[in-house]
């Protein structure tokens, strides 16, 4: 005599458990991930997703296995008004994939509202990687509590902004370059090192002018000048009495 349908999957409560059941497993919604590799050109990146499947065996046995890879994953920074923070996105870095409800080959393709070329939901290959999530192994330390920060993961380098001060602090033991055609500070500079001017301060070759400084200067120490000490200490050659002028400075 045939087995029932209903006597195999139980009561109608029982059966809708095992299909809520099965329609969760198969729902992908977010899980962390690992860089494979980055394309900054099409600004997307290979992802293996860092959680484990399951699979089932001929015999019904549920068994782990990897996910495939994640190919052609656009990748999130974070951007607006016509401004975007872009970071050296490099293989082993950790990230969050983010699926899509629906297919997004079409928005990815030319942006704008579209329709959706597939009818698959919550597939794997409709993700976005946002990168920046960290496991305990790859966690930073050192982050500060007072401040905003752009920094090195090592915290040796970073643009540090502390709304408790108002302050800015930029820590650079490489250096910090400035290309700009025209740099204005609203008040003073104190410069605690070696201050080398290498084009002059203000002019231009057309006017011969190397440098032009309004206001009065205190110099604190001898002033040198072609080699020449031209300091309070400094003397003159071909001297003469009453009204000839001296020679130049020695």
């Amino acid at each position: 005599m045939p087995v029932s349908l209903s006597s195999q999957v139980g009561d109608r409560e029982h059966l809708d458990a095992a299909l809520a059941k099965t329609i969760s497993a198969n729902l992908r919604v977010a899980m962390p991930g690992i860089i494979q590799s980055f394309d900054p050109d099409a600004v997307t990146c290979v992802v293996q997703p860092a959680i484990a499947g399951a699979e089932t065996d001929k015999s019904g046995n549920i068994q782990s296995s990897p996910l495939p890879l994640l190919l052609d994953v656009p990748v999130v920074f974070q951007r607006g008004g016509g401004v975007t923070m872009t970071f050296p996105v490099k293989a082993g870095d950790e990230c969050l994939v983010i699926i899509s409800d629906r297919c997004i080959d079409f928005w990815w393709q030319s942006g704008g509202v579209q329709e959706p070329v597939d009818t698959r939901q919550h597939d794997l290959s409709d993700a976005f990687a946002i990168v920046g999530p960290q496991s305990q192994a790859q966690k930073i330390s050192g982050i500060s509590t007072n401040s905003a920060q752009m920094r090195s993961d090592d915290g040796s380098t970073y643009f540090e902004l502390n709304p408790a001060t108002q302050t800015i602090n930029i820590v650079a033991p490489g250096g910090f370059n400035v290309t700009a055609p025209l740099s204005t500070f609203s008040a003073a500079v104190t410069v605690k090192g070696l201050l080398t001017w290498m084009a002059g301060m203000v002019g231009s070759t057309a006017s011969g002018v190397a440098a032009k400084i309004t206001g009065a200067i205190n110099f604190l120490g001898t002033l040198t000048s072609n080699g020449k000490d031209i300091s309070d200490q400094h003397t003159h050659n071909s001297v003469q009495s009453g009204t000839d002028n001296s020679g130049k400075v020695n």
